[in-house]
């Protein structure tokens, strides 16, 4: 049976999940719902043709652990970021290599029309950091450059972080606090991230 894909913003995904346990066709629509923009994050880590990979993998983990879902939790998105967010871990390399490969990249590419473009104008509005940028988020810790890309990237709040990478609310906020002091140390004081204060 088909499952519309606006299922799971009206039911709640939480409601599909648990309907999906004796209905597994009704998993599709946490599916429709959530791949665009689960493959969109990952190419923006890695790169197009590991995300295509990587977003289909995220999908099937997730409707194998679909009964240890929390159905207190309506949202799937941050635990389908947490999946996404585990399986680039496996790609830690080639995430540095990107971010350091955007360091080359001139200042002016007339639009930001490709993913690896628009990593460097979502972390910051001012493309002339673009360059030592890159090279400053290449450099954080993982689990720092975690935190940032979900929240930057995939635009999640402290909460949903928490939530994505199955760790303490005040652990979200330390590494958080701890990245920006670094990039805006690499940046000679620039903060890329954004007002001082996030109210998320």
């Amino acid at each position: 049976m088909a499952v519309p894909p606006d299922v799971a913003a009206e039911a709640g995904d939480a409601s599909v999940i648990e309907r999906s346990w004796h209905e597994p066709e009704r998993f599709g629509a946490i599916f429709d719902t959530y791949f665009a923009e689960i493959h969109r994050y990952v190419a923006r880590r890695l790169d197009v043709h590991i995300a295509d990979d990587i977003a289909a993998e995220t999908f099937h983990i997730a409707f194998r652990r679909r009964r240890t879902y929390d159905l207190t939790r309506g949202n799937a998105r941050p635990w389908l970021y947490g999946i996404a967010t585990n399986l680039i871990g496996r790609h830690r390399r080639d995430e540095v290599r990107k971010f350091r490969a955007l360091k080359r990249m001139p200042v002016d590419t007339g639009g930001a029309d490709g993913h690896d473009e628009r990593v460097a104008a979502r972390v910051s509005a001012q493309q002339e950091v673009r360059g030592p940028l890159a090279e400053a988020v290449a450099g954080l810790p993982a689990k720092q450059r975690d935190v940032v890309l979900l929240m930057v990237l995939a635009e999640l709040s402290y909460e949903e972080v928490a939530q994505a990478l199955d760790v303490p609310f005040g652990t979200v906020c330390s590494r958080f606090n701890r990245a920006r002091r670094k990039l805006r140390e690499a940046l000679g004081g620039t903060n890329p991230l954004g007002d001082e204060e996030r109210t998320r």
